[in-house]
């Protein structure tokens, strides 16, 4: 049988009130806590890559970061997240190198069942969000599970992103829609 963990992880219908993701979810808000405390940035990149669970070398988390766990959060090289970042992560969170993210970005894996009385349950799921390389994801841009983009492309500010999209384009709107592609390097 799975834990609520393994079932959160998976996807699954899981149960938020379960004893061991509650006590991990104190954990990560108080080391998210603390980040956004901390002064000395030596002190801060230390701590970040102790709160999520795969990092590059060089990686800068601004301060205000709000987590639900922290260990679903895997960011790649060159990571680069502005102030009030808010990464959900029921589900996992996969960042690709050089990726950037905006001021009050959110990253939302987190979803309640539609029928009403399902939601009042308290039962939830997640979907993985996945995020390629060389991408740039404006200010106050949401994107939802089950979301994944590809390579080099670019979220304009305050953009609602409820699909996936593939490399090299400009995606802005709500919800989301290609307003640009944009040419490969060579």
């Amino acid at each position: 049988m799975k834990t609520e963990r393994e079932k959160m992880i998976n996807g699954d219908f899981y149960d938020p009130s379960d004893e061991e993701l509650i006590k991990a979810r104190i954990r990560a808000h108080k080391l998210a806590h603390t980040y956004s405390q901390l002064e000395v940035e030596q002190e801060r990149s230390n701590l970040i890559k102790e709160i999520f669970g795969a990092t590059g070398e060089k990686i800068h988390v601004e301060p205000g970061l709000r987590i639900d766990y922290g260990e679903n959060i895997s960011v790649g090289e060159r990571f680069y997240a502005n102030f009030d970042a808010v990464m959900l992560d029921v589900c996992p969170i996969t960042i690709g190198d050089n990726a950037m993210l905006g001021p009050r970005v959110s990253l939302v894996t987190p979803e309640h069942p539609l029928d009403p009385i399902e939601r009042n349950s308290g039962l939830e799921f997640g979907r993985p969000i996945k995020i390629g390389d060389n991408c740039w994801v404006g200010s106050d841009a949401t994107i939802i599970g089950g979301v994944t983009l590809g390579d080099n492309v670019v979220v304009g500010a305050g953009s609602v992103v409820t699909k996936s999209f593939g490399d090299n384009v400009v995606i802005a709107g709500n919800p989301a829609r290609v307003i640009k592609t944009i040419p490969e390097s060579k």
